[in-house]
């Protein structure tokens, strides 16, 4: 049921001797959680409209209060980064780190590079025991269905990467950049989907103006998540493994990679633009049988074993493009503009 159901006119109705009222559709009080007694704020635009939210609970941190994060020490590498990831990723704007020791420079550089990583944020305070960094993006300006597309790309170049790496049997030589792009463009995506849970005004203008789509956004971001690490393990294994590239490997591996391709993008395609037809038609085609791809023999597996890890990587790509195939079927289920006949196998 989106939000324009039941209907989006209301009557104003008189209340007590000099005051007006309207009520507020069913499913949008039940979805917040609203009882009678609870407090809504509103804000006016210069247009006239208005927007309204529950007021925050008793006690709730105020609006642009930093996210504290206090220890005596931070000794161990990895611990800062994932506090301040964590912190972003569910829609903090100000995170603040004290210690009652100085941090030492590799935690210094840990904290600063981990700001480098996400988009919007930087360090604006720095001192030995006390630092503070901020996001600056407008989670208004960022559609879930932009983001989406950027993944994309990205997961089209780690393909295109593939490719490359095997014609020219060596190394990657973009993998950690493509592997820092992702990075930012996921953190995004899971906080933009954090912010829109508390806020169906900012749901509504980033692309899912009904709650219940945010569940399968949420599927989507895993999805995406898993194909960016997966894509990434194949040229890191693929690096690795160098030396077993001969030409019947290589001609394995080249046949799976283009067909996985064109299969992200029509999958993202289905996502993005809901039609039942070309749902179904995307979940008929994707999958790893799907691929083409020539068989990876047990002697080819004994003799290139990074090679044939490689492999089920790939082939497990795919198979997270045929869950995202069945989600393309059912946005455009929930869409409701059509009905089609499919025909029986």
């Amino acid at each position: 049921m989106a939000w324009g159901t039941p209907s989006r006119e209301r009557r104003v109705l008189k209340a007590g001797h000099s005051s007006i009222a309207v009520t507020l559709p069913k499913p949008w009080a039940e979805a917040m959680n609203l009882r009678p007694g609870d407090l809504i704020v509103f804000d006016q635009n210069d247009d006239g409209t208005l927007y309204l939210k529950p007021a925050p609970l008793p006690g709730a941190d105020a609006p642009g209060a930093p996210f504290l994060v206090q220890a005596r020490s931070f000794d161990t590498p990895g611990v800062l980064e994932r506090l301040i990831v964590g912190a972003y990723r569910v829609g903090h704007d100000a995170i603040e780190i004290r210690t009652d020791v100085p941090l030492g420079p590799d935690r210094v550089e840990e904290l600063v590079q981990t700001a480098r990583n996400l988009l919007g944020v930087s360090v604006v305070a720095q001192e030995p025991t006390r630092m503070i960094l901020q996001n600056f993006i407008d989670p208004s300006k960022y559609g879930l269905p932009q983001l989406v597309q950027r993944m994309k790309m990205i997961l089209v170049a780690f393909l295109d990467e593939t490719e490359e790496v095997l014609q020219r049997r060596g190394p990657s030589r973009r993998l950690a950049t493509l592997e820092e792009e992702a990075g930012k463009v996921l953190a995004l995506l899971v906080r933009q989907l954090f912010l829109a849970s508390r806020d169906w005004s900012l749901a509504r203008r980033i692309g899912s103006p009904d709650p219940r789509q945010l569940l399968e956004w949420r599927v989507v971001v895993h999805a995406l998540e898993e194909l960016s690490e997966m894509f990434g393990e194949t040229l890191t294994v693929l690096g690795d493994g160098a030396d077993e590239l001969t030409p019947d490997v290589v001609a394995v591996l080249a046949a799976t990679v283009p067909a996985l391709k064109v299969q992200l993008k029509s999958v993202v395609e289905a996502l993005m633009h809901p039609s039942l037809d070309n749902a179904c038609g995307v979940f008929q085609e994707s999958g790893p049988a799907s691929l083409g791809a020539l068989p990876f023999t047990r002697a080819l597996a004994r003799k290139a074993p990074a090679a044939r890890l490689a492999h089920d990587h790939l082939q497990r790509g795919a198979r997270c493009l045929s869950l995202l195939a069945e989600v393309a079927i059912d946005r455009a289920v929930a869409s409701g503009s059509e009905t089609i006949l499919v025909e029986a196998a």
